[in-house]
């Protein structure tokens, strides 16, 4: 599955917004997916966000510290975008 940057930007936001379908992305191989939202979290929120619109800046922050609490940081993203080939 091939992605445009804004494709990718908006599944990322979509699975931070509701972290439980990563389990979901992981059971059903969707690896593609998964490595936008580890690349999108690791980029972290767009800091000019902060002063174009603080409200989503500070949620984006919000779910991005939730990914990475609740194991995130434990992707492989070489290995996601690997598999995201095959």
């Amino acid at each position: 599955m091939n992605m445009n940057a804004r494709e990718e930007e908006l599944t990322a936001r979509a699975l931070l917004a509701d972290q439980a379908q990563i389990d979901v992305c992981l059971q059903q191989k969707r690896w593609a997916e998964l490595a936008a939202v580890v690349r999108f979290a690791r980029r972290d929120a767009p800091p000019q966000l902060a002063q174009t619109d603080p409200a989503l800046y500070r949620e984006l922050r919000e779910q991005i510290t939730r990914f990475f609490l609740r194991g995130g940081d434990v992707f492989s993203l070489e290995k996601l975008e690997a598999l995201a080939r095959v």
